[in-house]
């Protein structure tokens, strides 16, 4: 009754300047940027990379400025939708005010006509055959009143959901901006089923090298600065990625294989911590992965077959990475992984079997650098010639255990209210009786 919409439409004017500075930050980028780099005097296999990577940001501009012009849009009509049914509230209530029902701060509505009358009035109403009659009608009718208004009230609640739903869609896109956002607020507050008007985006990339050699060392222990040797033979290497977004469901899938030989070797030591670390791999591996997620409820399945020879030994304490672990192998491996998370906190689980010689273990509390998880998890196997290894993994996302913190708050406080509000209308019910 008393909410103030305005809000609404002054953010509405800031998202549709940002679409506007985006379009605009598009043009530049590609005249200042692509155009100007691509005029034939950079060649090479950097001038080639930064040709992809410059579509890409190009991309998401022109992706930006589609989700700030549609959520412009949401908001602009959030305001219209929204204010036309707080007005019917309003109209509603004035309505029943004017019919001699006072209606309370839950939307219950009382007759108080006969209390309006002067005490010679109420006298002869009550002597006339007709009271109780006329007393239940007015009853009955503010029975009515109440269940309009509870109507009306309802409609505002549902479309302030739709609002929602619609404003979560046009902005929760994987890791970009949506390019396919919805700005009509009547096919994008619709709640996501098979048959959802929302758009389905497929992206898919594959990439292959190889045959390959190289050999490098970099950083200087002695100045604080983490060594690393690596050389590499790469047969080839090739990983092949899909996912697909239909409104709050993502799927995705990875397919790498690759066969060579490669060593690496890291030794630092600074105020950040101490690393040791050495490992060399010489055969065959290929993986497939896939992953399904569900708002904040997700799982992923993961299978990978090694075979070859591999050695590893390592030790890590930093402010990001606390592990230990050791690997040595010769002959095949064959990997099942799976895990599910829910709410930012995610447990796995991984079952090896081997045909061939050697041992393994690790231990380790590590952030993943690309998504900012935290995994603490452990592995251990063994084989005299058959024989196998087990693992598991905890793994929790900080962003997200906040994010469905904050809606079990917001869920929790709405039950409340409700709890509040029936519990109120049940005290007035009783009252009205005596």
């Amino acid at each position: 009754m008393t909410a103030d919409l305005s809000p609404l439409m002054n953010a509405s004017e800031l998202w549709q300047k940002m679409g506007k500075r985006f379009a605009e930050l598009k043009g530049d980028y590609e005249k200042n940027v692509q155009r100007a780099l691509a005029n034939g005097k950079w060649q090479g296999q950097s001038f080639n990379a930064h040709q992809s990577s410059s579509a890409a940001t190009a991309s998401e501009y022109a992706a930006a400025k589609t989700e700030a012009l549609a959520v412009a849009s949401l908001l602009k009509q959030a305001h219209t939708e929204l204010t036309r049914l707080q007005k019917a509230v309003k109209d509603l209530v004035a309505d029943a005010e004017a019919k001699d029902y006072k209606v309370d701060g839950s939307g219950r509505a009382t007759y108080v006509g006969f209390s309006r009358l002067s005490a010679q009035q109420q006298n002869a109403l009550q002597h006339d055959p007709d009271f109780p009659k006329l007393m239940a009608q007015a009853q009955q009718a503010a029975q009515e009143w109440t269940d309009g208004i509870a109507k009306a009230v309802r409609a505002v609640d549902e479309a302030d959901q739709g609002v929602q739903r619609a404003l979560s869609n046009a902005v929760a896109f994987g890791n970009g901006f949506n390019a396919h956002a919805e700005g009509d607020l009547g096919k994008a507050s619709a709640p996501w089923s098979h048959h959802s008007t929302s758009p389905t985006r497929v992206d898919s990339k594959v990439k292959a090298t190889g045959p390959d050699i190289g050999f490098t060392v970099t950083g200087d222990p002695k100045y604080g600065k983490e060594a690393s040797v690596k050389a590499y033979a790469d047969l080839y290497h090739v990983t092949a990625e899909v996912s697909e977004s239909h409104g709050p469901m993502k799927l995705s899938g990875i397919v790498d294989d690759y066969q060579g030989a490669r060593a690496t070797a890291n030794l630092g030591f600074s105020d950040k911590g101490g690393t040791v670390k050495a490992e060399a791999s010489v055969g065959h591996r290929t993986t497939v992965e896939g992953r399904a997620e569900l708002g904040q409820t997700g799982g992923y399945t993961r299978a990978e077959g090694f075979s070859g020879v591999e050695g590893s030994l390592s030790a890590k304490a930093t402010k990001e990475e606390a592990t230990f672990g050791w690997k040595r192998f010769a002959g095949n491996k064959g990997t099942i992984a799976g895990g599910i998370e829910v709410g930012g906190i995610g447990i796995g689980a991984t079952a090896e079997g081997w045909t061939g010689v050697g041992d393994e273990a690790w231990w380790g509390l590590k952030k993943d650098e690309k998504t900012g998880t935290w995994k603490v998890g452990g592995k251990a196997g063994a084989s005299p010639g058959v024989g196998g290894a087990l693992g598991f993994e905890i793994t929790v996302d900080l962003h997200k255990v906040t994010k469905a913190a904050g809606n079990a708050a917001d869920a929790l406080g709405d039950a409340v209210d409700a709890v509040g509000d029936a519990a109120g209308s049940a005290k007035k019910a009783v009252s009205s009786w005596f």
